[in-house]
């Protein structure tokens, strides 16, 4: 298959955040998949403006994210959460490319982080089948 994506990958919890990647890269070769930039941002809040600027690139044909948004406190991972996955849809529909939501959370624990791992190949798969039905 000849398509390039990119991946945007949150560095809080970099711990659960570094695995996520590792599946994702390895699930891109195993389909075949060039991942043609890797860019790392400190939060699932900041990855809009990163997902942006991969977008406009005519080589990049779809983004997949990666991040994790564990419960504290308060409510804040809802509202990060939620923003950020309104975002990730408008600069998909924006762009007309495909863009994964290959973060887990909002509510979630840090076991319940750590057992999502594996969702990481899922981002790369919502993002390669969306391309393929575009194409």
């Amino acid at each position: 298959m000849d398509m390039n994506i990119g991946i945007v990958v949150s560095e809080f919890n970099y711990d659960i955040t570094s695995m996520m990647l590792e599946r994702a890269k390895e699930h891109c070769k195993f389909l075949g998949v060039e991942v043609s930039e890797i860019v790392h941002v400190p939060g699932v809040f900041d990855m809009p403006l990163a997902i942006n600027d991969l977008l406009k690139k005519d080589e990049v044909d779809g983004v997949v994210t990666l991040g994790t948004v564990i419960k504290g406190e308060t409510k804040h991972d809802e509202t990060v959460m939620s923003h950020a996955a309104r975002k990730i849809t408008d600069l998909s529909l924006k762009y007309e490319k495909p863009v994964s939501l290959g973060i887990t959370g909002p509510g979630m624990s840090r076991l319940q982080a750590e057992e999502r791992i594996e969702r990481a190949k899922d981002a790369v798969e919502s993002v390669v089948k969306m391309y393929k039905r575009n194409k």
